[in-house]
C-alpha cells in the first residue's frame, strides 16, 4: 500500500499553502496498492514533534477502499472527520512554534466496512478500534518549519 502527494516528497517540506501560514487546507493525496480485500480506510495526520506530546491535525475513517485520491481541501465522500487537537474536525495544518517539526500522514487498510465512532471521536479512539482490523499499513512524512 502507498500514499504519497504530488506537492511534496517523503521526508521533504510541505508547502506553506497547506499550513497555518497559508490557506491551512489539507495537500492532495494519492492512494494505491489498497489490499484487494480492503473493506474502508482509515487516515490520521499527526505530529509526533509538538512540545506537549503528539499533536493530531487530521483524522478520516470509514473512506472508501476504492478512492485513489483525496484532492487539496476535501474529505472523501461518506467519510467522517474526527475531532483534532485543535478542538474541531476536519484538517487543520502544520503551525509548530518553532522548528521543523515532522508530519505523519499515516494510511491503514481495515477489515471492516466502517468504524462505528461518531464525528466526536478521537485520534485516541479511532486508534483503539482499528488495531484490530489492520490488513496494511503506510505513511508519508512531511516537514514544516514555521516562517
Amino acid at each position: 500500500m502507498k500514499i504519497e502527494s504530488p506537492v511534496f516528497k517523503n521526508n521533504e517540506l510541505i508547502p506553506p499553502k497547506y499550513t497555518c501560514d497559508g490557506e491551512n487546507i489539507n495537500p492532495p493525496l494519492k492512494l494505491s496498492l489498497v489490499p484487494e480485500n480492503t473493506k474502508s480506510l482509515v487516515l490520521i495526520v499527526d505530529d509526533p514533534d509538538a512540545p506537549s506530546g503528539t499533536w493530531v491535525h487530521w483524522t478520516i475513517w470509514n473512506i472508501n477502499p476504492q478512492t485513489v485520491e483525496i484532492p487539496e481541501n476535501s474529505c472523501p465522500q461518506g467519510a467522517v472527520e474526527g475531532i483534532t487537537d485543535f478542538g474541531s474536525t476536519g484538517y487543520g495544518g502544520p503551525c509548530p512554534p518553532s522548528g521543523t517539526h515532522r508530519y505523519f500522514f499515516k494510511l491503514y487498510a481495515l477489515d471492516i466496512p466502517t468504524l462505528d465512532l461518531m464525528s466526536s471521536a478521537s485520534a485516541s479512539d479511532v486508534g483503539k478500534e482499528l488495531k484490530k482490523h489492520i490488513l496494511a499499513q503506510a505513511q508519508i512524512i512531511g516537514l514544516y518549519r514555521r516562517m
